[in-house]
């Protein structure tokens, strides 16, 4: 019923940036929070960034100043800017979206398949 596609991930040296997209599709009455999780080899999967359809953001401590996330409410977007890349930011980030399908429909839970980021020098 709702896809969720990431795009933009790839190898980046130390230091470096880029920004990863995400775009919902489907049948989409209305999407509450927004967020990027990411999981690297042998742990568990860690919120990144969260915002709101009003537009307040939460970060994990450990990209806060590094990383911002932005939404585009009418095209269903979901954007992750990623900078000064150090090499533990190295995961597989997941688009992740509280969808409500039609008006009187609960909110679900739903995941994009990941994109690959990589920091290596």
């Amino acid at each position: 019923q709702v896809q969720l596609v990431e795009s933009g991930g790839g190898l980046v040296q130390p230091g470096g940036s880029l920004r990863l997209s995400c775009a919902a599709s489907g049948r989409i009455f209305s999407i509450n929070v927004m967020a990027w999780y990411r999981q690297a080899p042998g742990e568990q999967r860690e919120l990144v960034a969260s915002i709101s359809t009003s537009g307040a953001t939460n970060y994990a401590d450990s990209v806060k100043g590094r990383f911002t996330i932005s939404r585009d409410n009418a095209k269903n977007t979901v954007d992750l800017q990623l900078s000064s890349l150090k090499p533990e930011d190295t995961a597989v980030y997941y688009c992740h979206a509280l969808v409500r399908t039609r008006l009187t429909s609960p909110t679900n839970s739903y995941w994009g398949q990941g994109t690959q980021v990589t920091v290596s020098s």
